[in-house]
Formats: C-alpha cells, structure tokens, sequence
C-alpha cells in the first residue's frame, strides 16, 4: 500500500531535521531534492513538501530556482535568538510551574544526575534539552512553545561547537544553575525559578558571542 503523500513528506522532514539537530548536516550544507529522493526511495514531490515544512521551523533556506540549504546563523541572529528566549521561557515555565509534582521535580533531579554524570557532548545536549522541556511540560501557552523549540532548533549546531569548545570549564557552572532551577522549583519559588532560568540563558549567549569563530562557516 503506497504511503499518503502528507505522511511521507512529515517522515522525510523528520528524517532531515534529526540529521540537522545530530549535526550530521551542518549550516550552509546544499540538499540535493533528486539525491534525497533516490536515498529515501520516493519521489520529489514529498521531498519538495518535506524542505517547506523545515523552511517554516527555520531549518532549511528555500531560494527559487537555486534549491536547498540548511539554515546558517550569523553571531547576531544567534545573539538575537538566545534573547528572545531570555524572554519567552520564563513565560513558558510561569505557565508550566503551578502543575509541575514533587514527582515532575523528582525527575528533573535524576535527569540532573545525568547530565552530571555524561561526557558526551550529544549526550549532554539530549539531556540538556529534555530537562529544559520537563520544566516546561504541564505548559497551557498556546503557540509560545512552537516558538521556543523554533529557537532550540536553530540554534542547536552553535550550541554544540561552544559545548565542544568550553568543555568541562563551563559544565559545572550549568549543573549549578540547573541545580538551582530545581531547587527554587521544589520550594515552589517561581518567581527564583523565573529569575536563574532567564541568568541561566543569558550567560550562555554572553558567552557564546565571544567565540564569533563558532559563526563562519
């Protein structure tokens, strides 16, 4: 039975967008639509489909007549990005906090453990971001987190150069402030949590504008 064309191009754009997340295609790399098809065994039509639903999350640069790019960042657009999430996710974990359970918090602390524990970089980023999400998991903010993992994704490849880049220098401070996060979330501070998550952001993007190298490709 031939797969709907609508299911195809979401299983191809799912494809593409963990082999961006996982690095294994870099910002400024071309995607061929007919190499794609011939890999994935389809047509060029969900292939077409799949790269519009990827241009719309951010990830893929569509240029008429030219074809296909994956989406690179300059060290302003990164700086931008990481600003607006200073901003956004407070929000998102204001609206998430009141519903999260001493077992949501719980949770939070083993993945915490975790993280302490990895020396992977993927590893750490997988980690990282779910940890990130279960804080926000009992959400109800409509758009904002469609908005908020727009944000995640495209900037996903300069947040693995820098881990590479500051290595163990910088991972205690991170297991301090999600150490905090956890703690101000389990008294039930909100307002703390709110407060070291928006530090939390902001002194990665101070940090990462110092390494424009990361940003040339």
């Amino acid at each position: 039975m031939a797969v709907p064309e609508g299911v195809a191009s979401r299983r191809i754009a799912d494809e593409l967008r963990d082999r961006i997340l996982a690095g294994r295609l870099a910002p400024g790399a071309r995607i061929v639509q007919d190499e794609l098809a011939e890999e994935l065994n389809t047509s060029r039509l969900p292939v077409r489909e799949a790269l519009r639903i990827l241009e719309s999350g951010g990830l893929v640069t569509l240029r008429a007549n030219q074809g296909a790019w994956v989406t690179s960042m300059d060290m302003h657009g990164c700086e931008l990005s990481y600003k607006i999430r200073e901003r956004l996710e407070p929000l998102l974990l204001a609206e998430s906090a009141p519903r999260l359970s001493d077992e949501d918090i719980d949770a939070m602390a083993a993945l915490q453990d975790r993280i302490e524990a990895c020396t992977d970089v993927e590893e750490f980023l997988q980690l990282d971001r779910r940890l990130h999400w279960a804080v926000y998991r009992h959400h109800d903010a409509g758009d904002l987190p469609t908005m908020v993992n727009r944000l995640w994704d495209t900037t996903q490849h300069y947040r693995r150069a820098f881990s590479r880049l500051a290595g163990e220098q910088r991972r205690w401070i991170i297991n301090a402030e999600h150490r905090l996060l956890i703690q101000a979330l389990r008294d039930r501070d909100h307002g703390c949590a709110e407060r070291v998550l928006e530090l939390h952001i902001r002194r990665t993007r101070v940090e990462l504008v110092k390494h424009p190298e990361l940003f040339e490709h």
